[in-house]
């Protein structure tokens, strides 16, 4: 049995009415509260943020990602600089994905550009080979061809030095059929049985690792895969794969999940987090999200509002043009007090960075309000009253 010393979940409340709940995650890099939201410094970097400023906007715990740092700078290098915490100067929690996501995604040509960090057009179907022994690429950086397994995955995740860690999985599209997809889930399992083994090889401690639920659309396989990362000696359980091509079936996939997962153990929501889904899935039991959004909104003008329709206000309307209000005085931190409108509405019509570093601190730290309030709300049994607040 896999025991992790260094790290534990505690859940201190509960919701009467759904399986929201308020807990504690330990790492050796700190204690966050959850629910929580893991800002994505895809490359070792948040997109036009400090780590001070991510601080500042009182940011808890970040994610980089591991095919990205495995292909530049590599992960020997990341190891010699004294691992990712040291090489990014953030001393707090992180997490790391297991490359698995976009591998897959790359090969079908359907990950976003803004992720993989190409322009529109460029041919992004690299993926090469899936065996049961792993996959093969090609580098978007140079083309060089890269076989990835589950125990290279594990290993380049241990040199990049994260408190928690992912297995490696294979992310099927949403239009393979089901005998695939349930294929893909087994072969997924028995990867994650190796990521476990390769784990424990070099276990010492200093990092955590979660099982991932696949299984598509399909909630009988859904239920199988969650039962599997149940009876592993997993330290946490992730959500991903196929979540469906609506909301609908995307509340479905977890909704099936969450029931025959470790009711004991931080769960985690891979890639999402806008503002309705934090709320529709800490009523399903989801502890922690990530997402780019917040960064990726910032880069085209966008705000968070609490209370406003739609989540943001789009700061390029004319309508802001003359406009002498701050973003958002209720959030404490100088990117949404101490800027008009009118002069981040500048920034952004001539090009300036200042103006999406600006929009940039301020949707980190709003998503960073919004979720102390949702744990406060849990914890007062008036989610539903707060989720009016934010969005109307």
């Amino acid at each position: 049995m896999i025991e992790y010393p260094n790290f534990n979940f505690e859940i201190e409340h509960k919701a009467p009415d759904s399986r929201a709940r308020v807990g504690t995650l330990t790492t050796p890099h700190g204690v966050i509260e959850t629910p929580n939201y893991i800002f994505c410094g895809t490359k070792a970097a948040i997109k036009a943020l400090s780590p001070a400023q991510m601080i500042e906007a009182q940011t808890d715990i970040i994610l980089a990602n591991t095919y990205h740092l495995m292909l530049q700078p590599g992960a020997d290098l990341i190891e010699k600089m004294g691992g990712l915490h040291k090489f990014m100067n953030w001393n707090g929690p992180m997490l790391t994905d297991s490359g698995g996501f976009q591998v897959f995604s790359l090969g079908e040509g359907t990950m976003a550009n803004e992720i993989k960090g190409k322009s529109k057009g460029h041919d992004n179907k690299s993926l090469m080979e899936i065996t049961e022994e792993g996959c093969v690429f090609r580098s978007y950086i140079d083309n060089s061809k890269i076989k990835l397994t589950p125990e290279g995955a594990m290993e380049i995740q241990r040199k990049l030095g994260a408190d928690l860690l992912m297995q490696f999985d294979e992310c099927t599209p949403y239009h393979v059929d089901k005998d695939y997809t349930a294929r893909s889930m087994e072969m997924s399992m028995r990867w994650g049985d190796r990521c476990l083994a390769e784990f424990e090889r070099h276990h010492n401690g200093a990092q955590g690792v979660y099982g991932i639920v696949q299984g598509g659309v399909h909630e009988d396989l859904r239920q199988i895969s969650a039962a599997y990362t149940a009876d592993r000696d997993f330290f946490g359980t992730a959500i991903g794969g196929c979540l469906g091509g609506s909301d609908e079936e995307m509340e479905a996939v977890v909704a099936s999940s969450v029931p025959h997962i470790h009711a004991h153990r931080p769960v985690h929501f891979l890639g999402i987090g806008r503002i309705k889904d934090i709320f529709r899935f800490v009523r399903l039991g989801i502890d922690t999200f990530d997402c780019v959004i917040p960064t990726r909104l910032a880069r085209h003008g966008a705000a968070f509002i609490k209370g406003h329709p739609g989540e943001t206000i789009n700061i390029t309307n004319a309508k802001y043009r003359e406009d002498h209000s701050p973003l958002d005085a209720r959030v404490d931190v100088p990117a949404s007090r101490d800027f008009s409108k009118a002069y981040i509405y500048h920034l952004i019509k001539a090009g300036e960075i200042l103006g999406m570093q600006i929009l940039a601190q301020h949707n980190v730290a709003t998503i960073n309000m919004l979720m102390r309030e949702v744990r406060q709300a849990i914890r007062d049994d008036r989610l539903d009253d707060l989720e009016k607040e934010w969005r109307g």
